[in-house]
């Protein structure tokens, strides 16, 4: 099959470029031709499609280069041009979307459309109903007071960087596409990577409900040997991840400063790195160790010896790649009870679950970790990798993403 792969970065910023790439070489693997279609970005990596990727707001050139920017965060003409110009050539089967709002846009779906590709949206984020994406306010509370239509909430509360002009900006464009390009109206499949996700976008878009859908955890690749788990001499919990609020790393480094015995390290950057790095130092934690940005064999060593994953959300997180990597190398993980983490995380067998933003809670399960004896601790790991692999392995992702999408074409062929 040719499958068209869509997401805004063609680099690893985050999860959803893991499983995009993820995606992307799983297909290549059993035969099927991928064609990439994101943004021009100067951290991408190869592609034999980049010269149809559109400009970024990175990239673009000359002094209308702020206009544009704001244009293209609505209705971006150049993707859709882009888009065209590569499916003349490609001739997709069917189309991925990952992420797109704001930065490709809805611009690319009346495109779709015209050449008879089906749309499968799989769903990273809560962007689809909720305009500032992690039904988080400005004061950095849990919020669903748009319930799906009434976006002016975004504004009265704030809910992008506390910000009311930023706010106002993606509730207007939450406006504009709901009206011109919703998902409800464009999408032939849906693919969710939790079953809190999918509970979230069908309470608040309805119409989700009539469209063909499945539940996919994200996948990973390797999965350590279960003989090749031992116990740690070099015990330390591991954060590794994008250093923000609704990520709970305050409240993870404010439970450290109650548990001093025991070691956090934190692996990557983020709007808060400054803030936390001077908290550390005014306290006096020696027990905190900031490693900054972590990628590749670097990364999954650390993750490989890490004692605990850390995964203290405060937002509606919906399938953490840093559980399902931990995972595959036995590693047990400590989440906060919220969004989807519940699903992936077996209280008192894989890992923990505290109530999210409460730190208390978060340094008692810190400290009970830390003196558990060897032979527990063995179990929590066996049983974490074996966790991973019913459930996040690409040997059996492959059958269950491919079954849909012929699903998804085959409905999509009859109409």
């Amino acid at each position: 099959m040719k499958i068209l792969e869509i997401n805004v970065f063609h680099y690893r910023k985050g999860g959803s470029e893991a499983v995009y790439f993820s995606v992307s070489d799983l297909l290549r693997e059993h035969g099927d031709k991928v064609i990439n279609f994101a943004l021009k970005w100067k951290e991408n990596l190869p592609s034999a499609q980049s010269k149809y990727f559109p400009e970024s707001k990175e990239t673009r050139k000359g002094i209308l280069r702020p206009i544009k920017n704001i244009v293209g965060y609505f209705y971006n003409h150049e993707a859709a041009k882009k888009l065209e110009e590569l499916i003349e050539v490609e001739k997709p089967e069917i189309a991925q979307i990952h992420l797109i709002w704001g930065q490709i846009t809805g611009s690319i779906l009346p495109v779709l459309k015209r050449h008879h590709i089906p749309i499968v949206f799989t769903i990273h984020e809560y962007r689809i109903v909720c305009p500032a994406y992690t039904f988080r306010n400005g004061k950095g509370k849990v919020c669903e007071q748009c319930k799906g239509k009434y976006f002016y909430k975004c504004i009265q509360n704030k809910c992008c960087k506390d910000s009311y002009a930023l706010s106002a900006m993606m509730a207007a464009e939450q406006y504009l596409r709901n009206w011109y390009t919703s998902p409800s109206k464009y999408a032939d499949g849906i693919i969710y990577v939790s079953n809190f996700a999918k509970s979230k976008l069908e309470q608040y878009m309805p119409a989700l409900k009539n469209r063909p859908n499945t539940v996919l955890y994200n996948l990973t690749d390797n999965f350590k040997s279960k003989d090749a788990i031992t116990k740690k001499n070099d015990k330390y919990f591991l954060f590794f991840g994008r250093l923000s609020y609704e990520k709970g790393i305050k409240t993870l480094i404010t439970a450290f400063k109650e548990t001093a015995l025991c070691r956090l390290k934190i692996a990557g950057t983020g709007p808060l790195e400054t803030e936390l790095k001077e908290f550390v130092k005014n306290n006096k934690m020696d027990n905190v160790e900031f490693l900054g940005y972590q990628s590749g064999k670097p990364l999954q060593d650390l993750v490989s010896g890490a004692y605990f994953i850390m995964v203290p959300s405060e937002w509606y997180e919906n399938n953490p790649m840093t559980i399902i990597e931990g995972y595959a190398e036995g590693v047990p993980a400590i989440g906060a009870e919220i969004g989807g983490i519940p699903e992936i995380i077996d209280n008192g067998r894989t890992g923990y679950l505290f109530e999210s933003g409460n730190k208390k809670e978060l340094a008692e399960f810190v400290r009970k970790a830390n003196e558990l004896d060897d032979n527990t601790y063995l179990d929590f790991c066996r049983n974490a990798l074996t966790f991973a692999k019913e459930h996040f392995d690409r040997k059996k992702y492959y059958p269950r993403l491919m079954n849909f999408f012929q699903e998804v074409k085959d409905k999509y062929d009859l109409q």
